[in-house]
């Protein structure tokens, strides 16, 4: 009680006159709220980063955890590569050779001409080396009838060769518009580009630009 009075008839002009009891209770509470003060403003800011930094722990033992299990399986994975490319290989080896190459345009020309098919131009470009492959382009010009065309289809794949040939820009057209009346004689005009491919041997792949040769045959016109 006696402390309680002595808070109550304090003169605020004349601290030094405090009581001993009173100075120590108000010293112990400034100290206290200097603490709580310094706890905000550092300590808090200091938890703010303690949590920032156990997420981040958390997400590292994720990223660790993912990258222990692919290491496990990378012998396995790159086994597996490796068995696709020899199968890439094998694939690509049943394509024409870069010295096969000009004997298989004679080859597809002349299964055209067998087919029945008149040949106004076939016309071989300059290659495009790719990746693993080269790709020919042949402009031409052929008339025939679809019968025709499709045993030329049929002669291409049976060669000995895997033979592949894309249309780029190839139109079929009737070659006489016909009148009415008039019966239509079934010939058709294909032109346009096709391209076809070929593989790229090791020294072509593993040289400097993968520059595949400007391999050509005799075009017919």
């Amino acid at each position: 009680m006696k402390f309680l009075n002595d808070i109550r008839n304090l003169d605020r002009n004349n601290v030094g006159g405090w009581p001993q009891s009173v100075k120590v209770f108000f010293t112990v509470l400034l100290f206290a709220l200097v603490m709580l003060i310094g706890w905000y403003t550092y300590v808090s800011g200091q938890q703010d980063t303690l949590a920032t930094l156990a997420s981040k722990e958390e997400s590292l033992k994720q990223e660790f955890a993912s990258k222990q299990a692919k290491s496990v399986n990378l012998e396995a994975l790159q086994q597996q590569l490796d068995e696709m490319q020899d199968m890439l290989r094998q694939l690509l080896r049943q394509l024409p050779s870069k010295t096969e190459m000009p004997e298989l345009l004679v080859d597809i020309s002349q299964t055209a001409l067998s087919a029945g098919i008149e040949t106004e131009l076939f016309q071989p470009g300059p290659e495009t080396a790719k990746d693993f492959y080269a790709e020919k382009p042949i402009t031409l010009r052929m008339t025939g009838t679809y019968h025709q065309f499709g045993t030329f289809i049929s002669g291409v794949a049976s060669l000995p060769r895997v033979v592949i040939l894309t249309l780029h820009d190839v139109s079929l057209t009737p070659k006489t518009p016909t009148k009415p009346g008039t019966p239509w004689d079934g010939q058709l005009i294909l032109q346009g580009t096709v391209k076809t491919y070929r593989y790229l041997d090791d020294e072509e792949s593993t040289a400097p630009g993968k520059v595949a040769g400007n391999t050509t045959a005799g075009g017919r016109k």
